[in-house]
């Protein structure tokens, strides 16, 4: 780096004081001088690819096929899902998988295949290995949907971690999504995306990546089918995409490519086959069932960074109540904490903080309180002595603890890969207890050092515990919040066993659904920020991670009235609703932007609470089956190109179809419609798909749709749940699912199925059971009959 390279970080570090930005370049020399004590340069590597095959060894699932330098095992799951790995790699040790190792298919079956390879061939998947280590995924019918070539390693020669390198062909017509959560999205157009969970350190919008988290699985979906695919290492690597084209160069299909090149970690990777809903069924079975938040957490949030006191807070509380605002749950910033140290309270600025929460809580209002791994590293900082006296801290390569700069100062970190540490850490969200919070909201964990040049990051030479195998944070990086999330989730439930914990996390990793969500971090407030949000959620969804959502309005800058507006009825429909800024940013209560906005924003709260029914039905189901609230327009019909290509909108579970406005000026906007018939859900205009329509978008509200013959949950006038049916076409029928509310514990409630019928012009209702239907147990309100 330069001189300007150098003056501009400093700048860009935030506190805006020169002992700060000093200690930054510190850090930034000190993390060099570890790593390059720890980690000396690669020197001269070895290359080497699979070779010929020479025999092949059946086993459950699937079996060992040896070549003349390296063996794969290929396993074919009870689920469907395939598993191979080089080298003779397993599928454990592993962050992302959840509970038991996954069943063989006693069913699936190794034998010979044509030119000397052989295939694995199963139920819903054929597995076909080629002489020379390519690795082909066929439908049962026998459609390639992909074909991994012979991978190849690069060995130095005086060991270490091997790099690799796995390229792969999809089909022609094949589009890209996924690789966690992507700012340009939430299709992935041609580039290279990197895998290493990153801190931008200023607001971002589309063209920025990575970003906070990344994850090494791809949706690919094409006419055939869809298909997921995980390669499981959590090294820094790079995904480089490119579509393919139908028709390209003389008449021929040029097919879709994929390169993935990773610094290390085992050559491994699951692929699940199917329906974008049997596929992310798949995912959740192998990965753990997403964690169910409760109810309060699928309404309405406010945060800011620089409440500054209880008075403040207060202040916002009261305009929320005095506008007829509904809110469900308020969170404080860095700025409670007492000099920015995690776990304390600033005394001063919230001196009843426990008698404040209770008081929020009778009002029907959370507080949810933000959780930073980085200690501040000072004897007498009652965390930092009772981590040093358990030895909780990473360290370096020869033994001292790693020593950052956060916002409390120089500060050190937990090494969370380690049981014990967590256990430890877990057992701190006591002292949050007891001050009244009721959720957690985990930030600044890739981990986030200050630094003036370089990566502002842990020395990659770091040691970390890894579960016992030992390593360093080239390895333990990505999985570092993962972990965090598991440890606060698991204190929690220790701490409160009859309530379900509330954690969402600003990084993470496959697997991350299990102890809770994430938000967008710090997007750029702006109309480019705006279409980042809707992107972010999508992506994010279609990983296996359904509960997220943005900073409403962006995290810096003032939006205008119109954009925030905007942002906050796309909020209102995402499953994490929340309005949050900087502390140099304008303000986000919606009393701020005039009376018109006020009006309008109102609209939308109360909107999002008369949908509550609806999102914990949506949540309880996300639990089930692994499907995301926030789908794609194509969810449920993944060989329409037309859908495939749309990212201006989406479907709300599968009744509702929102479609933001992104643009700025727009009072109407055209929506691509799925097959079948939608209505309005203002006017109860009724338009037949697949069509491309325009609507009415004025300032007042967002283009609605609901499927003709849907059955949502609903809060009813009295407060009560009450079923809203939409409708079906003449000659048609309808149906949805309902999860009553069963509380904030542990309750597994049941599934009511509900079908609608047109009968003239009549909408009948009922309830299917064991015994036959049944009368509706509330109720019922029909729309759409004119």
């Amino acid at each position: 780096m330069d001189g300007r390279d150098l003056v501009g970080s400093m700048g860009g570090v935030g506190s805006g004081r020169a002992a700060q930005r000093l200690r930054t370049v510190r850090a930034a020399w000190r993390r060099r001088r570890i790593d390059a004590a720890a980690l000396p340069p690669r020197g001269a590597e070895r290359a080497r690819v699979p070779g010929q095959v020479r025999d092949a060894e059946p086993g459950p699932g699937g079996g060992l096929i040896r070549f003349d330098r390296s063996e794969l095992r290929i396993t074919v799951t009870v689920s469907g899902a395939v598993f191979w790995g080089w080298d003779g790699a397993g599928p454990e040790p592993s962050y992302a998988l959840a509970g038991d190792r996954p069943e063989p298919d006693p069913r699936a079956v190794l034998e010979p295949d044509k030119d000397g390879g052989w295939r694995v061939v199963a139920e819903r998947v054929t597995v076909a290995v080629s002489r020379h280590g390519a690795v082909e995924v066929r439908t049962p019918g026998g459609v390639m949907l992909r074909r991994d070539l012979p991978p190849r390693w690069w060995e130095p020669v005086g060991g270490g971690a091997a790099r690799w390198m796995q390229r792969s062909e999809v089909a022609a017509d094949a589009r890209f999504f996924g690789l966690g959560g992507r700012a340009s999205g939430p299709r992935l157009r041609n580039g290279r995306y990197r895998l290493w969970n990153t801190d931008p350190s200023q607001a971002f919008g589309p063209g920025d990546d990575p970003l906070y988290l990344t994850m090494p699985v791809q949706l690919v979906v094409a006419d055939a089918a869809a298909h997921l695919v995980f390669h499981d290492t959590s090294w820094d690597g790079t995904v480089t995409l490119r579509e393919g084209e139908e028709g390209a160069g003389s008449g021929h299909d040029r097919t879709g490519r994929c390169e993935v090149r990773m610094d290390g970690g085992p050559l491994r990777c699951w692929v699940m086959v199917g329906t974008p809903a049997r596929v992310l069924h798949a995912w959740a079975s192998l990965t753990g069932a997403p964690a169910v938040p409760p109810a309060w957490a699928l309404g309405h949030h406010h945060a800011r960074w620089g409440f500054g006191s209880e008075q403040e807070v207060r202040r916002i509380v009261a305009g929320y109540q005095e506008h007829g605002l509904p809110l469900d749950a308020v969170h404080l910033d860095i700025d409670h904490y007492d000099d920015h140290q995690v776990f304390t309270v600033d005394r001063e600025r919230f001196p009843k903080l426990a008698v404040f929460a209770e008081e929020l809580r009778r009002d029907g209002i959370r507080l949810v309180s933000i959780v930073d791994p980085a200690v501040k590293a000072a004897p007498g900082n009652a965390v930092y002595d009772s981590g040093s006296a358990v030895d909780a801290f990473v360290r370096d390569a020869s033994g001292r603890t790693v020593r950052g700069e956060v916002w409390a100062g120089e500060s050190v970190f937990p090494d969370f890969t380690d049981a014990r540490v967590r256990e430890w850490w877990g057992g701190l969200y006591q002292e949050r207890l007891e001050q009244g919070f009721a959720g957690f909201w985990h930030d600044m964990n890739e981990p986030t050092s200050f630094s003036a040049f370089g990566e502002g990051t842990l020395p990659r030479s770091a040691r970390h515990v890894l579960e016992g195998r030992g390593g360093d944070h080239r390895e333990a990086h990505n999985v570092y919040a993962l972990c965090m999330a598991r440890a606060g989730y698991e204190g929690l439930r220790g701490l409160s066993p009859e309530e379900r914990p509330f954690v969402f996390s600003r990084s993470g990793w496959a697997g991350m659904q299990r102890y809770g969500g994430t938000w967008s971090g710090d997007v750029a407030t702006g109309w480019p920020g705006l279409r980042a949000s809707l992107s972010l959620v999508l992506g994010l969804g279609l990983c296996g991670v359904p509960y997220s959502g943005p900073d409403v309005g962006g995290f810096d800058g003032s939006p205008s009235p119109e954009m925030y507006l905007r942002w906050f009825q796309l909020g209102a429909y995402l499953p994490l609703f929340r309005t949050h800024a900087s502390l140099r940013a304008g303000r986000r209560e919606p009393w701020e932007f005039g009376p018109q906005v006020l009006e309008h924003a109102r609209v939308s709260l109360r909107e999002r609470r008369r949908l509550l029914p609806y999102f914990v039905t949506l949540a309880h189901l996300a639990r089930r089956t692994g499907a995301p609230y926030v789908r794609p327009l194509w969810w449920g019909a993944p060989e329409d190109r037309a859908l495939r290509d749309c990212e201006d909108a989406f479907l709300l579970g599968d009744a509702l179809l929102v479609a933001p406005v992104l643009d700025p000026g727009a009072d109407r906007r055209t929506v691509q419609l799925p097959r079948g018939r939608w209505y309005d859900t203002v006017t109860e205009q009724a338009y037949e798909g697949p069509a491309q329509v325009l609507v009415d978008a004025p300032l007042s509200r967002i283009p609605v749709l609901a499927r003709a013959g849907a059955v949502i949950p609903v809060r009813g006038t009295d407060g009560g749940l009450e079923l809203e049916v939409w409708a079906p076409a003449r000659g048609r029928t309808g149906g949805g699912l309902v999860v009553p509310d069963p509380g904030d514990g542990w309750d597994e409630p049941e599934v009511e199925r509900y079908v609608a019928r047109r009968q003239g012009r009549q909408v009948v209702v009922t309830r299917a059971g064991k015994d036959g239907a049944a009368e509706p147990s509330c109720p019922v309100r029909v729309r759409g009959l004119g």
